[in-house]
């Protein structure tokens, strides 16, 4: 009994912590409609700059507490709202996600950046490790303050919320922000204060959490993710209710640690525990209903690709994989190889987000499933071992997306999230087990061998040759994902994001093709994590982390969420040793870059790629003279490389030159003649002079029918996509 008394207020001492964060985490998405992944990085910086001021500085330990409560919170949070959120309007849920994951991605390369990770930091307990003596019962007395600062926290939001005007009216401003500021209420004064408070109680969960986490910066970032339970079983709504959920996660957690039986096939399940309980708190949720329609029209669109072009984009891949290999140093190829895997990743991330807008943040998760598989099978080097990886992770996509059905938006998200840190924390490490009678461990004794594939006397030992071939399979998949952008099932998908209710009524079968298109996501996700392997050589299970493939989406949603080039490019950005030859000491960096150009799909929701690129390279197909000599001062260039003229500092100059500066001038001598769509933010010269010559031909909502709506009516294309 004294045990249970013991494990219980450790228990209690957590959940203070997690309602601190869920009622945080709530509040926000109440207020505000956004569900804020950079919680945990807010209250990781301000954790960092208390042990700063404390520790590093030498402050009053209060002094440094209330500078970061109500001086750096207050601030982050009037920062995010003024410059991401007021952008958001009319964006898909994917791209709100990515915003705030941008943030969190930011903050912690910020935090690495000052405070190196290699250097031990940690804060002592407010009390001095104080306690409270009750019988034989000792108890300290920062876990007293916890628990009487989440009461307070969960009460006095409550009363806020529904006591108070200024709770009222950012409460209705999600609902309707017209009709909240014909009230007299401003719509983004509502939201700043609502980041402000949210802000405020990351960093107060946050500070009071560090001294248990050594202050590690990914920890204290990920402190978010057992939030999660707590904020679903409240469903993002009730703050009593999440409370309670916060109670429940911590006392599970502390009772799967003290009675679960010490079984190697029982220790990862420990760690997953907020993950399972957040998976069965989602199916226990009502379901959501369909609606009828959108207060504001979507700005995002997807381009219906001819096969004309995907021919030539598919055709291009395979060229630009032959011109890296063959002037890139071995060194660099080595690392480069890694970009078609996880290219491929990328490229799954398109039918289910970019055509089905359901936000499925485990691609990466499938990728290790897949890799697994063909580390087992392939180990003679077998290629068909990709084929069995694609069906197996089908299957597994099928039997995850079936009780996730009935979500949608956040909800599926975080579906997802679950089923990815599951596979994480519990069966990626798992020991050896029979699976149909034969051992099996996931990725055997802690890291998995990749033999290179080979074709009767053909192998691909080469990294070259590996290379090579990730770009022709990189090439053939992204025909694959067109053929489903152009099919039946592409509209179907389409029309499903667009408007739900509307293909209800119609008796479309929205059920089996999200089912359909999980599984196609997860097959495409799989090949990716098998040819990554065979890139890798080797692979441990954290090469498939749960954030790391966030990153992906990241970068997904950045660069296009419904363009193959964004894979691509996600690819060489991620896979590419760029950054560590050019800037060694400032290994931080790119999650930084990343991390801001997230912040601006408010701005451009459709990406850099559909957004800006392809727009000028629309203005070199015009002139074909143009695009020939393109071609050849790339040719020519390359040559000289490979008869050693050049160097590669010199080809890169002259490639720099011929693919940005070379296609400017055309797209600028259209853009002048109001013939070229607008790019890089400057504003649709087209549109307005429609809108000044003809009064008819209206587009969907309101607005002139453009030239993309026009020949997608002619085609049978459905509009823009719907997105």
């Amino acid at each position: 009994m004294h045990d249970f008394i013991i494990f219980t207020i450790g228990g209690l001492s957590a959940s203070g912590i997690y309602a601190i964060t869920a009622s945080g985490l709530t509040l926000t998405y109440t207020t505000t409609g956004i569900f804020n992944w950079a919680h945990g990085a807010i209250g990781m910086i301000c954790a960092f700059a208390y042990w700063q001021m404390s520790i590093g500085w030498g402050w009053p330990t209060v002094l440094s507490m209330l500078l970061c409560l109500f001086g750096l919170a207050p601030l982050i949070g009037i920062g995010i709202e003024a410059l991401a959120m007021r952008r958001l309007e009319g964006v898909s849920e994917a791209a709100k996600l990515v915003v705030t994951l941008s943030m969190a991605i930011m903050f912690l390369g910020i935090a690495q950046w000052i405070w190196g990770p290699t250097t031990y930091r940690a804060l002592p307990p407010l009390f001095n490790n104080d306690t409270l003596v009750l019988g034989s019962i000792r108890i300290s007395y920062d876990d007293v303050t916890i628990l009487i600062l989440a009461l307070v926290v969960a009460v006095g939001l409550r009363l806020f919320l529904y006591r108070t005007r200024m709770g009222i009216t950012m409460r209705a401003s999600v609902d309707d922000r017209t009709l909240t500021s014909l009230n007299g209420s401003s719509a983004n004064t509502n939201a700043r204060n609502a980041w402000i408070i949210g802000s405020m109680l990351a960093a107060l969960a946050g500070i009071l959490i560090a001294p248990t986490l050594s202050l590690s910066a990914s920890a204290l970032t990920l402190l978010i993710v057992n939030a999660y339970a707590a904020s679903v079983i409240g469903r993002l709504r009730s703050i009593p209710m999440t409370f309670v959920g916060a109670i429940i996660l911590g006392l599970s957690i502390a009772y799967s640690v003290a009675y679960l039986p010490q079984n190697p096939y029982i220790q990862g399940f420990e760690n997953a525990v907020p993950a399972i309980i957040l998976f069965v708190a989602l199916l226990v949720l009502p379901q959501s209903r369909l609606r009828g329609h959108r207060q504001l029209r979507s700005r995002e669109f997807a381009f219906r690709p001819t096969w004309s072009g995907t021919g030539i984009f598919c055709a291009g891949v395979v060229i630009t994989g032959i011109f890296l290999a063959t002037v890139v140093s071995t060194s660099d190829l080595f690392s480069l190889n890694r970009m078609w895997g996880l290219a491929i990743v990328g490229l799954s991330i398109i039918p289910i987000v970019g055509y089905a807008g359901r936000l499925s943040l485990c691609q990466l998760t499938f990728a290790g499933i897949g890799a697994s598989v063909v580390g087992h099978l392939g180990a003679q080097g077998n290629p068909l071992s990709l084929f069995a990886a694609a069906g197996v992770c089908a299957a597994v996509g099928v039997l995850v997306a079936i009780p996730a059905l009935r979500l949608s938006g956040i909800y599926f998200a975080l579906a997802t999230a679950a089923f990815a840190i599951t596979m994480d924390n519990w069966v990626f490490v798992l020991p050896t087990f029979n699976l149909f009678g034969h051992p099996y461990a996931p990725f055997g004794s802690g890291s998995l061998v990749f033999a290179p594939f080979r074709v009767g006397s053909f192998a691909l030992t080469s990294k070259t040759s590996q290379f090579i071939a990730g770009s022709v399979a990189f090439a053939i998949l992204t025909a694959v994902v067109v053929a489903v952008r152009r099919s039946e099932f592409g509209q179907r998908l389409l029309a499903m994001k667009d408007s739900p209710a509307a293909c209800a009524t119609l008796g479309m079968n929205g059920r089996a093709s999200m089912v359909g298109v999980f599984a196609f996501s997860a097959a495409v996700a799989g090949v990716g994590g098998g040819i990554y392997g065979m890139a890798l050589g080797s692979a441990a299970p954290d090469v498939f982390q749960f954030f790391s493939g966030l990153t992906v989406l990241l970068v997904m949603v950045v660069m296009g969420i419904t363009s193959a080039g964004a894979a691509v490019t996600g690819g060489l950005y991620q896979g590419s040793p760029i950054f560590t030859n050019l800037i060694p000491n400032l290994t931080q960096l790119p999650l930084v870059l990343v991390g801001l150009a997230g912040l601006g799909v408010g701005t451009t929701p459709n990406g850099t790629i559909p957004g800006s690129v392809r727009p000028v390279w629309l203005s070199v197909l015009r002139r074909r003279w143009l695009l020939g000599f393109i071609v050849a001062v790339a040719a020519v260039a390359w040559a000289l490389r490979l008869a050693g003229v050049i160097g590669n500092w010199t080809m890169t100059t002259i490639m720099l030159v011929d693919l940005i500066a070379l296609p400017a001038p055309a797209y600028i001598v259209d853009y002048r003649a109001n013939d070229a769509p607008p790019a890089f933010g400057l504003p649709d010269r087209r549109s307005q002079r429609r809108r000044d010559a003809s009064p008819v031909g209206s587009a969907p909502g309101g607005g002139p029918a453009t030239t993309d709506d026009q020949m997608a009516a002619l085609s049978g294309a459905g509009g823009t996509g719907g997105t």
